[in-house]
C-alpha cells in the first residue's frame, strides 16, 4: 500500500512539474535587452511576453531617423507596444556617428544620404546582416516574416535593404524617407509601402531637400521625389503602372499598385498635412503629425497581409 502511495505521489509530482513548465513557458514577462556586437555597434531587442521558443515569431527591424538613436526610436513610434499587442519581436538597430558616444546623433548609409554614415561609407547592409544573425542565435524567428521599416533616413535605409536584401525581407515600409539608393537590383519582387506628407519641409514630396533638412545641406542630398520612388518600385516589381486602387480617406490619399496573383504590391499613402513626422505619433518640434492614419498600425497590417 505504501508503495502505491509513493508511485501516486511521483505521478502527481510529474504532472505538476509539467504544468508548471507549460505555464512558465507561455506566461513569460516581456524582455528588452541591449546587444553589442563585436565591432561595438549596438541594437535594442524587444521580446514580447507572448514569445514561445518553440514557435517561429515574426521580426520587425525599425530604423531611426537621421540624428536619432535606438532608444529614441523605441520610445517615439509605438513599436514596442505594437509588438506586445500583436506578438512579434522588434529590433531597433543603431546607426553611426562621429561623436565620442557614437550611438547618439546617428545616421544610416542609405546611398546618397545621409551624414557621417554616408560620408564614411559605413557598411550598414553588412551591419543589418550581423544583427539578424545575432537575433537568430537568441530567439526563434520566422524567416518568411522578416520586415524593415523606418523614419526619414531610416525609411531610406529600408528602401536600400529592399534593393539589396530582398531575399531576406518579406516587405518594407518607409515614412518620410524616399528611395535614394545609388543602384538597385533586387533579387526578387518585394512589397513596399511608402507614407509621406505632402507638406513635408525636410524630404520634399516633389523632390529635393527642404528648409528643415539639415543646417548643413552637405549632410543630405537632392532627395528623390515620392512619385519617382513609387515609379521605381512599380517597375522593379513588374506591376501595372496605373494604380489598381485609388481612394481618399479623411486627410490622406491611398494608391495601390498590383498585378494579378502578384504578392509584391506597392502602396502609397500621401497625407495632406503632418510635415516631416510620423502619422499618428508624437508632436515634433511643435508640429502636429497627421491623424489621418496611425502609421505604426497601418504598417503592421500591411506587413501582416503581405505575409499571408
Amino acid at each position: 500500500m505504501k508503495h502505491k502511495h509513493s508511485r501516486l505521489n511521483t505521478l502527481v509530482g510529474c504532472l505538476l512539474a509539467a504544468l508548471l513548465a507549460v505555464y512558465s513557458h507561455t506566461s513569460t514577462a516581456a524582455e528588452e535587452i541591449t546587444r553589442t556586437l563585436d565591432d561595438q555597434r549596438q541594437y535594442l531587442l524587444y521580446i514580447p511576453s507572448s514569445y514561445q521558443a518553440t514557435k517561429p515569431t515574426p521580426l520587425v527591424l525599425f530604423f531611426h531617423g537621421g540624428g536619432g538613436h535606438m532608444q529614441q526610436a523605441a520610445n517615439a513610434y509605438g513599436w514596442r507596444e505594437k509588438a506586445e499587442q500583436e506578438g512579434f519581436i522588434v529590433a531597433f538597430p543603431n546607426g553611426t556617428s562621429g561623436l565620442r558616444k557614437q550611438h547618439l546623433l546617428a545616421t544610416w548609409n542609405a546611398g546618397n544620404c545621409c551624414g557621417f554614415a554616408r560620408d564614411e561609407q559605413v557598411d550598414d547592409v553588412g551591419f543589418v546582416k550581423q544583427v539578424l544573425a545575432d537575433i537568430k542565435r537568441q530567439v526563434t524567428i520566422d524567416s518568411q516574416r522578416i520586415f524593415a521599416t523606418g523614419m526619414s533616413n531610416g525609411g531610406m535605409m529600408s528602401h536600400r535593404l529592399a534593393c539589396e536584401m530582398a531575399d531576406t525581407f518579406r516587405a518594407i515600409a518607409a515614412v518620410a524617407g524616399t528611395d535614394n539608393t545609388q543602384t538597385c537590383q533586387p533579387s526578387r519582387p518585394i512589397a513596399v509601402l511608402h507614407i509621406h506628407a505632402k507638406d513635408d519641409t525636410h524630404v520634399l514630396f516633389d523632390g529635393g531637400a527642404g528648409e528643415d533638412a539639415f543646417r548643413d545641406v552637405s549632410k543630405v542630398t537632392d532627395f528623390t521625389s515620392v512619385n519617382e520612388t513609387i515609379s521605381r518600385w512599380v517597375k522593379r516589381n513588374g506591376l501595372n503602372p496605373a494604380p489598381q486602387q485609388e481612394r481618399s480617406i479623411p486627410g490622406a490619399d491611398l494608391e495601390r499598385y498590383a498585378a494579378n496573383n502578384h504578392p509584391a504590391q506597392v502602396w502609397l499613402v500621401a497625407t495632406e498635412t503632418g510635415g516631416h513626422s510620423w502619422p499618428g505619433g508624437k508632436r515634433v518640434r511643435g508640429k502636429q503629425p497627421s491623424r489621418a492614419i496611425d502609421a505604426t498600425d497601418f504598417i503592421w497590417r500591411f506587413f501582416s497581409n503581405t505575409s499571408r
